[in-house]
């Protein structure tokens, strides 16, 4: 990758003039979208996000400008970091985020509506809905960039972006490691993403779970057409012992039709200190939050737990995706 001109004066503590940066004005639906120059390309601005926020905690880069953020779905870690994204950027938000029963929808608006009247009122939009493909609709119909922030069993882009990243500034590199991914790999969107973007790098992939919770074949298919090292079992101890990277998630409940399965698998892996005792010295625990008994608070003290690490790291790359698409990086 090209070398970049620094998106800050740190010691003038003024933001720096950026030139197009491919993402401008573009919407961010899917991690199809990025190949490895991309990737790269927002890691270093969200190096860059970090440092100003130790620095200065905030600037003025995106004033005047406001973002949408719509979520019909429950969220805390999502919504809250790109909210604290926009504000440190010095933009402002409209927070649809305690879900859209106080909102218009409650009456029957339809989402391409909604869409419609938000974009009036802002800059860009950050959707959350439960149905597969809805980002893509409501980015049909915006005229200003939506940036998916999960649609259902799809994807969650941002969410695989912040998780690559934490691979990255963690172990130094992401080629060359094994990564396990340990939970819920049919519903998990988090997983399918992280999995799709994986492909872009030489990893090996171990996917842990029951058998009704394997992951789907559309995207077991895509592993195998990369030609990339992958085992699927149902034991975590059958990784542990190798894995630089345990990506645990939870299971669903949400996500099932038939409850009785749900309680099935619902306690099927827990992360323990016993447990951590098998691993590498070098590797890191990963969750996408929020957990359900599936890591053990134990485990929280261990430095190879970055889980909460991964969720800082959020915010940093919701920083630069939002001042990319607004063309500010």
């Amino acid at each position: 990758m090209k070398e970049l001109t620094p998106l800050f004066d740190l010691d003038a503590m003024e933001p720096v003039q950026r030139n197009s940066n491919g993402l401008t004005g573009q919407d961010v639906l899917s991690v199809a979208q990025f190949d490895r120059e991309k990737l790269e390309y927002v890691f270093a601005r969200a190096r860059e996000m970090r440092a100003m926020v130790g620095k200065i905690g905030g600037t003025d880069l995106l004033k005047g400008h406001v973002l949408a953020c719509l979520f019909y779905e429950p969220s805390t870690r999502t919504s809250s970091s790109f909210i604290a994204a926009m504000e440190r950027l010095g933009g402002s938000v409209i927070p649809i985020t305690s879900g859209v029963k106080f909102s218009s929808v409650s009456k029957g608006e339809t989402l391409a509506d909604t869409i419609r009247t938000l974009e009036q009122y802002s800059d860009a939009i950050v959707l959350r809905h439960p149905k597969i493909g809805s980002a893509q609709v409501a980015a049909d119909y915006a005229s200003v960039p939506v940036l998916n922030a999960g649609d259902g069993a799809g994807e969650h882009p941002t969410q695989a972006l912040l998780d690559l990243f934490t691979i990255r500034e963690e172990l130094g590199r992401i080629d060359g490691l094994k990564v396990a991914m340990v939970g819920d790999l049919r519903y998990g969107r988090t997983v399918q993403s992280l999995t799709k973007l994986l492909l872009n790098y030489d990893v090996s992939l171990r996917f842990v779970s029951p058998e009704i919770l394997r992951l789907p074949l559309t995207t077991m298919n895509q592993v195998i057409d990369a030609k990339k090292d992958v085992r699927e079992t149902h034991d975590v101890a059958d990784v542990i012992e190798n894995a630089d990277v345990l990506y645990v998630t939870r299971v669903q409940k949400e996500r099932f039709s038939d409850l009785s399965q749900y309680e099935e698998v619902k306690d099927y892996y827990e992360i323990t200190t016993e447990l951590m005792e098998k691993a590498k010295e070098k590797m890191v625990v990963m969750h996408p939050l929020p957990r359900v008994g599936e890591i053990h608070y134990a485990v929280d003290s261990d430095p190879r737990a970055a889980y909460f690490r991964q969720v800082k790291n959020g915010m940093y790359i919701r920083m630069a995706l939002l001042a990319a698409v607004l063309g500010k990086a």
